[in-house]
């Protein structure tokens, strides 16, 4: 079965073509075809974040063109494609209508079912990918032993789900207000850094701990203590605030320190509240996902949580740890392939 995965929901214009098939042991295996991400960063970089109605203008110029280069790299004809796989949600609405129209088009000419799936599913889904084998070469997603706790961690998302089987979940927190990658965006415009900011917040707390900067700034760890598996950063980009406002004129040691303080702060969270899930749950998996996990401090740590509690832990690599066609496309290799009428962008779809 050939399936096209279809993902707008955010800055990325992506695309991928997959080939299934079910092995002797009914594993359903998979190979890669086509696997194209468009980014927008520079285009919405002088905006200091993603600018949703540029995303969606994007998107539409961006969707024909990279439908025809998935066809051509995957040297096949678009009348083989069986089925359509496209992000209902959640995201930014008027950037999912556009996968979401994209597809309905495509799916009604050639008379194919379309699947919608869950963006932060399809997170689930990427930490279960091995390193990209060669085009030709069939692989299977890494076993789960359920029940399993993923960590959800990305610019709109901090969660905690536990899994019982996949296509199961039960959300045992969340944050309650500022996402842990919004959270990193808006501390690093703060300190001048530019969009996005998250992989300048960890390039400047590696410099931290490689020069052996002194220690001196101090923030709280939100809701570190609280008895429940909520998040909580907002109050953590506010004690950001409050420090840069008492140093009249920043200097580079001071902006790095702050952002390791603030990467080990988020860490520290997260790594407490994790612990709690596992303690509190018989938990036999730890998945990552989310785009967060491209952090390699943050990578690091939940290593040592799961070696600790002899956990299997899967993460994406970092290639794939933001958002991705490959893993909408397994989403709708997955899911039965009856085709879904009607369905409308969610831009607070759950799980």
């Amino acid at each position: 079965m050939i399936i096209l995965g279809i993902e707008t929901s955010c800055d990325e214009t992506a695309l991928c073509l997959i080939e299934t098939r079910n092995s002797s042991n009914d594993l359903l295996e998979y190979r890669i075809l086509s696997n194209i991400i468009y980014s927008q960063i520079e285009t919405h970089r002088e905006y200091g974040g993603v600018f949703p109605m540029l995303a969606k203008r994007e998107h539409i110029k961006n969707l024909p063109i990279l439908y025809e280069k998935v066809l051509k790299e995957a040297c096949i004809d678009e009348n083989k494609i069986n089925k359509i796989s496209v992000t209902q949600g959640p995201g930014l609405e008027p950037a999912l209508w556009t996968g979401i129209l994209f597809a309905k088009e495509l799916g009604n000419r050639l008379g194919v079912p379309i699947i919608p799936t869950n963006h932060m599913e399809g997170h689930i889904i990427s930490a279960l990918l091995s390193e990209s084998k060669k085009k030709e070469e069939f692989q299977i997603l890494s076993p789960i032993k359920f029940p399993a706790l993923a960590i959800l961690i990305s610019g709109g998302h901090t969660e905690i789900v536990k899994i019982m089987k996949l296509g199961e979940y039960n959300i045992l927190g969340s944050t309650v207000d500022d996402a842990i990658g919004e959270a990193f965006d808006k501390v690093a415009r703060m300190l001048g850094l530019p969009y996005p900011g998250g992989p300048e917040i960890s390039r400047l707390a590696e410099i931290a701990r490689e020069k052996n900067i002194k220690n001196e700034i101090k923030l709280p760890r939100p809701m570190l203590h609280s008895k429940d598996l909520n998040f909580s950063f907002s109050g953590l980009k506010t004690a950001v605030l409050y420090t840069l406002r008492k140093i009249e004129n920043i200097n580079e040691n001071q902006r790095c320190d702050i952002a390791r303080e603030f990467e080990n702060a988020v860490t520290d969270v997260l790594i407490s509240k994790t612990k709690m899930a596992i303690e509190e749950n018989e938990i036999n998996t730890l998945i990552i996902g989310g785009g967060v996990t491209a952090n390699k401090y943050i990578r690091k740590a939940f290593e040592r949580l799961a070696s600790e509690n002899s956990i299997t832990i899967y993460m994406p690599i970092i290639k794939l740890s933001g958002d991705n066609a490959l893993m909408i496309a397994l989403l709708g290799a997955i899911k039965p392939s009856t085709n879904v009428e009607g369905f409308r962008a969610e831009g607070n779809m759950s799980l």
